[in-house]
């Protein structure tokens, strides 16, 4: 059951963050990433507000909290699960771990883009890099 309600979450998270894409672009215009944004902190908020909520003695149950974290936040942005646990760590005075959690995540998400895209041009032997 865990499995379906995630798949359905991720559906529904998914197909919430295209239509946020679209409309801030064609609002606001493709030259900034404007909906990556919003659906980021939107995210980052949605989640926040489900853990406080499911928290001890919280009013949302387990499968709810498996649709709506795992399944709806994380099909519309894994920046808000990458921004709880780092939440989380500096909560736990974790510094060092919050710290190189951030640094780390944004350096090789962007040289895994970077060489994915390498790797892609190496591929269809056209140009290759962002």
């Amino acid at each position: 059951m865990d499995y379906m309600w995630v798949a359905i979450g991720s559906g529904l998270g998914g197909v919430g963050r295209y239509v946020c894409s679209r409309a801030m672009a064609s609002w606001l215009g493709a030259g900034f990433p404007w909906g990556t944004l919003l659906v980021n902190v939107a995210g980052s908020f949605l989640i926040g507000l489900i853990a406080g909520l499911a928290g001890p003695g919280g009013r949302i149950g387990a499968d709810l909290r498996l649709f709506l974290t795992v399944g709806l936040c994380g099909g519309f942005t894994t920046f808000s699960a990458f921004s709880f646990e780092t939440m989380e760590l500096l909560r736990e005075r974790h510094l060092a771990a919050a710290g190189a959690n951030v640094l780390a995540s944004v350096l090789l998400c962007l040289a895994g883009v970077w060489l994915g895209s390498l790797a892609a041009g190496a591929f269809s032997g056209g140009e290759s890099g962002p």
